[in-house]
């Protein structure tokens, strides 16, 4: 029989409810004769009166609210609230006519007493059929037996969408909520249970669950690790859904919810950016970014392009990074994500002064953020030369041609790796911010800045990207040292925070950005695995999925990054960005041996040119950092110092 109503028209099923609906007024009216009288009595004369108003009233309402066009296997509380509208607005007109008014023949209690009577019906016989049709469908189509059984975390607005979208399709069958909020434990929405997360290893064995799906939009990325921890106990996969203001343009559905990615768990949660220091050295302006196919320079132009400059500049050395981030933000203009404005794709090397001349001469740029670098550790350490010439000579042409041109502002975006280098590409680094620094130290008309920071999410050179290769390859995941750390931070939030700390400067800043705390890289690996549903393999566990391989520190690799030379920075009007006290070369100086540097280049010297490089930068020791450094870092100097002057200054 439910195979035969399951496979009727549309139509066909529409007519069976309707006919169902006027049996149920009949009974309904028949029930309230018997309630009123006590006992059983046919029908005869203006008690069909009761029965035809009964039909005419309801069945127009019915259809007005909706009843009809529900898909009756899907009943859920949003047609339960349908058919209580309908019945209370037909029970309000029906006691008008019966109880009100009055009709001889039939008892006024019977006005008051049918409706109560119709509504309990009609809501019965739609749950009714859907627990009769809807588990029959299920069953018939697999979905009782194929599908697996899933925890929905969080029993807010976002559970309860995601639930709803999940029973109309058969990809998972949702068995419970689990919620953090004591006074919602225990009870139930949609007939579903909520229960208490740290229930979650009984509630694993009782429903089998193999996955928990976080609706948690607004969890701060610090309650999202200490969820991960507490379902990676129970051996369950996470998947999450986008943040609040993805989901704020609709409903929620299935294809909302995404594996749980590492980016959810690292960095802190951001600040929200200053408007009026994003937009400070942006707004209607020409804005000049180098190395704009880059990670960091690429997200710098995303961002830029949101803050309405007059004209921006990509210049990139590389004629693909160069065609992709130009077309993305052309597609991001066409597709309404940005007002429309002149985006120039400028094709030329830092190096080439005669190139940046031209470029700099016809569009005379207001704001220059210098990206530009060769910022592999590896790579530079085997081609030394190739570094140096790129990441220092070719700042220096960046900020001579700066101040020839009159360029309001010159931001050079720097990485932790300057802070006491142990590595060529570091090395580089840190002369390059001395490059500004001292420019910024003999005129005025352009404001020189340096912006520092550590690892970002996402980049080219960050280890993420890396591990998910390594995971997707079947491993093993390859790690330099067990207790290697590093500082990690969003793209996202690195772009803002260069703008606004350039936008802070007034010449020869040298700002560092708050990296939050330094996370263990071991422990990423082990986080990266067990989030693709694996576990390690490790003496204690030799059945494990995938092997974390240590292969040791690579050439000028330290175990600890640094955000600091020296050890007093000071608070800036932004409560995630310092400003370090760094030594400097007066330019007349660095001028020199500058000029020294390129005599050894130029000749292929390179034992001579490297050691010019520390000459320069003196703090630079490429034999590798002390064991005794190693073993403890500076307090004085690391990001943990930061991090309390940070905290000291928030509070």
């Amino acid at each position: 029989m439910t195979n035969a109503l399951l496979g009727l028209s549309r139509t066909k099923k529409r007519l069976l409810a309707v006919s169902v609906d006027i049996l149920l007024c009949v009974a309904s009216t028949w029930a309230a004769f018997y309630l009123r009288m006590e006992e059983w009595i046919l029908l005869t004369g203006n008690h069909w009166l009761a029965v035809i108003a009964s039909v005419l009233i309801a069945l127009p309402l019915f259809v007005r609210f909706g009843l009809y066009r529900a898909i009756f296997r899907h009943t859920g509380w949003p047609a339960m609230v349908a058919i209580a509208r309908a019945c209370l607005l037909y029970g309000a007109i029906y006691s008008l006519i019966f109880t009100f008014v009055s009709v001889p023949g039939v008892p006024r209690t019977v006005g008051l007493i049918q409706p109560a009577l119709l509504f309990l019906l009609v809501a019965a016989s739609r749950v009714s059929l859907h627990y009769l049709l809807g588990g029959h469908y299920r069953r018939l189509i697999g979905e009782e037996d194929g599908a697996p059984s899933v925890l929905v975390y969080g029993a807010g607005e976002a559970g309860r969408q995601l639930a709803s979208a999940l029973k109309k399709c058969r990809q998972m069958k949702v068995a419970a909520f689990l919620d953090d909020d004591p006074s919602l434990q225990g009870a139930a929405v949609d007939g579903l249970m909520i229960y208490d997360p740290h229930r979650i290893s009984r509630l694993v064995g009782h429903y089998d669950i193999k996955e928990v799906l976080l609706a948690l939009p607004s969890a701060s990325r610090r309650r999202r690790r200490e969820i991960l921890d507490l379902m990676r106990a129970a051996g369950v996969q996470v998947r999450t859904l986008p943040g609040l203001m993805d989901l704020a343009q609709g409903r929620i559905q299935v294809s909302d919810v995404r594996p749980l990615e590492i980016e959810d768990l690292l960095g802190r949660d951001a600040v929200p950016p200053n408007r009026d220091l994003l937009e400070s050295n942006i707004l209607d302006k020409v804005v000049m970014v180098t190395g704009a196919g880059g990670s960091i320079g690429g997200e710098l132009c995303r961002l830029i392009l949101m803050l309405r400059p007059a004209v921006l500049l990509l210049v990139d050395s590389s004629e693909y990074a160069l065609y992709a981030i130009h077309r993305e933000l052309m597609a991001m203009q066409a597709a309404g994500r940005a007002q429309p404005l002149t985006i120039v794709p400028l094709l030329g090397s830092v190096q080439d002064e005669d190139r940046l001349r031209d470029i700099m001469t016809k569009w005379r740029p207001n704001t220059i953020y210098h990206a530009a670098a060769y910022k592999h550790v590896p790579l530079v350490e085997q081609n030394p030369v190739e570094g140096i010439r790129n990441n220092i000579l070719g700042t220096m042409v960046v900020a001579r041609l700066a101040m020839e041109m009159g360029v309001a502002s010159c931001v050079l975006v720097s990485t932790d790796k300057a802070v006491r280098p142990t590595n060529v590409m570091g090395a580089t680094k840190r002369v390059a911010e001395m490059v500004l620094q001292a420019y910024a130290d003999v005129q005025n008309d352009t404001c020189f800045s340096i912006v520092r920071f550590g690892n970002v999410l996402g980049s080219s050179g960050s280890v993420v990207p890396l591990f998910r290769q390594q995971i997707a390859e079947g491993g093993p995941v390859t790690i330099t040292h067990p207790e290697v750390t590093r500082y990690f931070m969003t793209i996202r939030e690195a772009a803002q925070l260069v703008i606004q700390a350039g936008a802070m400067a007034h010449g020869g800043e040298v700002f560092v950005l708050d990296m939050g705390e330094p996370v263990l890289i071991h422990e990423l690996a082990v986080n990266m695995i067990e989030l693709s549903g694996m576990t390690v393999r490790t003496t204690d566990n030799p059945d494990g999925d995938m092997e974390i391989s240590v292969i040791g520190l690579r050439p000028g690799e330290k175990l600890f990054e640094e955000l600091l030379i020296g050890s007093d920075p000071r608070p800036t009007q932004h409560e995630r960005i310092f400003q370090a006290r760094e030594r400097f070369l007066r330019i007349d100086e660095l001028k020199a041996a500058l000029q020294e540097l390129e005599g050894h280049l130029s000749a292929g010297d390179v034992v001579a040119a490297l050691a010019q490089l520390r000459r320069i930068a003196p703090e630079y020791c490429p034999s590798g950092t002390p064991p005794e450094e190693a073993a403890t870092p500076n307090p004085a100097a690391s990001g943990a110092h930061l991090r309390v002057v940070g905290r000291a200054v928030v509070n």
